[in-house]
């Protein structure tokens, strides 16, 4: 799970194909908002979960200072700290700023992975019904679009897996393809075959 506002794959997307990207996705390297994925990718950072931190002093004529968030930036910062202390400095992997950037290839990248095991029934009987019934409730939430339902997570994957089980393969887009062909052409690799 990306803790960044997206995943540094969207940008990369965008980036071929020569689209902007909306505010609040990346920062220049000043921490600065960007709509240039490039900048994002080669000079900046992903933004937090939450978005950049815009704050406003509600009575300027205090002597203290009142501050209030209008995002929650500062809640992804932390989630992503976290998911940091499990992935990489708990796993003995790289973490912060000695991970790599994401196009320089000069040394590995050695990112780590965290996996965190519950046993539910620890806590106490009946999780399985519970999750249900919370499933559920969440899906028979009001929609905001009447013509898609309400999603829990996992519901996408599995809308995607029936997509492909029913065209028989994995949809990509052509400039994923095209990516693949060039590399293919600029090595021993053999890639995949595709159906057009």
């Amino acid at each position: 799970m990306a803790t960044s506002a997206v995943a540094l794959g969207k940008l990369e997307m965008c980036r071929r194909r020569e689209l902007s990207i909306p505010d609040g996705w990346a920062a220049d390297d000043s921490g600065k908002s960007t709509n240039d994925p490039a900048v994002g990718i080669s000079k900046g950072a992903l933004m937090p979960l939450g978005g950049s931190e815009h704050t406003i002093d509600l009575k300027p004529n205090r002597k203290e200072n009142i501050y209030i968030a209008f995002t929650g930036g500062y809640k992804g910062y932390g989630l992503g700290m976290m998911v940091e202390l499990f992935c990489g400095i708990l796993s003995g992997a790289q973490y912060g700023s000695n991970i790599r950037q994401w196009m320089k290839t000069e040394r590995p990248a050695n990112l780590g992975q965290g996996f965190v095991a519950i046993d539910p029934n620890a806590f106490g009987f009946g999780f399985e019904d519970r999750l249900s019934d919370y499933m559920r409730m969440m899906r028979e939430l009001p929609r905001v679009d009447d013509s898609e339902p309400v999603l829990v997570p996992g519901d996408p994957e599995r809308r995607h897996m029936a997509e492909c089980d029913a065209i028989g393969g994995i949809p990509y887009p052509p400039v994923l393809i095209e990516s693949m062909a060039s590399l293919e052409d600029s090595s021993s690799v053999e890639v995949i075959l595709f159906k057009t």
